[in-house]
C-alpha cells in the first residue's frame, strides 16, 4: 500500500514538547524509510534570509536523498543511515565535519556514533580532529574493532590505519564559525545555536532492521577535551529491531543525564509508549534539568516522529512515496 504520512494539522504542545508525527499505517511488507535532523534551538520564522532557508532545505534534501538511493536498491539501514550523513558532513552549513565548531582553543573536536538494530553493534569515535568524515571512523570502529569507543589521538590513529581520509584540522574551518567563537569568548554566553547543531539520521529498511547515526562539531567555545551526548550510545544514538532508532540534537550535557535514546527506547519496549510519547517523557526530563533539544524516532512499524522542546529542528522524512523537509516548530504535513 503507497501512502503519505499524516501530520497533525498544527503542532501538538505536550509537556512542553512540539511534536510532528508521522503516524501512518504500516504496510503489509516492511516499507523502507528515512528520517533526519540537522539541529535544533531558537529556529524562527524571519531569524534566517530566504536564501539562508533554501540552503537549508537544499542540504537537509540532499541527505534525503543519499540515504534514500541505498535504500530503494534494496540496502540495509545502516548503510543507509551513515549515507544520509555524510552529506551533512561535507556542508559547512551544519555543525559536523566542515564547518563544526571551534573549540575555545580554536580548533576543531568532533564526535560521531552509529547503531545497527538486529545485533545492537555499535560504534562512536569523540575528539578526533583530523578524520574528514567522522562517521565512516564510528563504522569503522564498529566493522574492525572488537570494541564500541575510540577517543582522542587513539580515535585519529585508528581511522587512519583502517585508510580513511584525513585532513589537516583548518579544514573544518569556516568563517562564520569563526565569528560565533568570537562572539562567545567575548560575551562568555552561549545561544541554543551555540549548542545544537548536531546531525543525525535513523532507518527502516525492506528487512525491518533499524539503524541510527548521530555526528556533531559540538558545542561553540567548549573546552577542549569535552564530549557531548552524540558518541554516547543511549544517550544520542539508539537502535533495536521492533522496538526504535533515535538520534537526538540538544544540549549534550543534559541529554547523557537523562539517558535519552535509551529512556525512550525502553519506554517503547516496557511501557508500551508510543515513540513520540516516549519522546515526550524524556525531554520533559530535559526540560526539567535546564536542557532543550530534539529527537528523530522510527518504530519497527516503520512509523516517523519529531519531537523537540526548543523553537525549531532542521528535520525531514523520505520514503517510496515522496519527502517532506521543515525548519519551523510550526511546520506540518496533512493528508493529500
Amino acid at each position: 500500500m503507497i501512502f503519505r504520512p499524516l501530520f497533525a494539522a498544527a503542532a501538538i504542545f505536550l509537556a512542553g514538547c512540539q511534536v510532528s508525527p508521522v503516524n501512518a499505517e504500516p504496510p503489509e511488507a516492511p516499507q523502507w524509510r528515512l528520517a533526519i535532523h540537522g539541529g535544533a534551538g531558537v529556529i524562527t520564522r524571519g531569524s534566517m534570509t530566504p536564501e539562508q532557508e533554501a540552503l537549508y532545505r537544499a542540504g537537509l534534501q540532499e541527505a534525503l536523498e543519499a540515504g534514500a538511493d541505498v535504500l530503494r536498491n534494496g540496502g540495509s539501514a545502516l548503510d543507509a543511515a551513515q549515507a544520509a550523513v555524510i552529506p551533512m558532513e561535507n556542508n559547512p552549513i551544519f555543525n559536523a565535519g566542515k564547518g563544526a565548531v571551534f573549540t575555545a582553543a580554536g580548533t576543531h573536536e568532533l564526535d560521531a556514533s552509529i547503531m545497527e538494530g538486529s545485533s545492537r553493534d555499535a560504534g562512536a569515535v569523540a575528539g578526533v580532529t583530523i578524520v574528514k568524515n567522522p562517521i565512516l571512523a564510528a563504522r569503522a570502529v564498529m566493522d574492525k574493532s572488537e570494541h564500541v569507543m575510540f577517543a582522542g589521538p587513539g580515535a585519529d590513529a585508528f581511522a587512519e590505519a583502517q585508510g580513511l581520509e584525513t585532513v589537516p584540522n583548518t579544514y573544518f574551518d569556516t568563517e562564520r564559525r569563526r565569528k560565533s567563537l568570537e562572539r562567545v569568548l567575548e560575551t562568555q554566553s552561549r545561544t541554543a545555536a551555540d549548542k545544537h547543531g548536531t546531525v543525525g539520521a535513523v532507518a527502516i529498511d525492506a528487512d525491518g532492521n533499524i539503524a541510527a547515526a548521530t555526528t556533531t562539531g559540538g558545542m561553540t567555545a567548549k573546552t577542549a577535551g569535552r564530549v557531548g551526548d552524540s558518541p554516547l550510545i543511549g544517550a544520542a544514538t539508539y537502535a533495536e529491531n521492533g522496538v526504535c532508532g533515535v538520534s537526538a540534537t540538544g544540549h549534550g550535557e543534559y541529554f547523557i543525564r537523562v539517558g535519552v535514546a535509551k529512556t525512550i527506547c525502553d519506554r517503547v519496549k516496557l511501557a508500551g509508549d508510543s515513540i513520540g510519547e516516549a519522546a515526550e517523557v524524556a525531554l520533559t526530563e530535559v526540560a526539567d534539568l535546564g536542557g532543550d533539544g530534539g529527537v528523530v524516532l522510527i518504530d519497527g512499524n516503520g512509523d516517523v516522529d519529531f519531537v523537540f522542546n526548543s523553537e525549531g529542528m532542521y528535520r525531514g522524512w523520505i520514503d517510496a512515496s515522496g519527502s517532506w523537509t521543515a525548519i519551523y516548530g510550526d511546520e506540518t504535513e496533512t493528508e493529500e
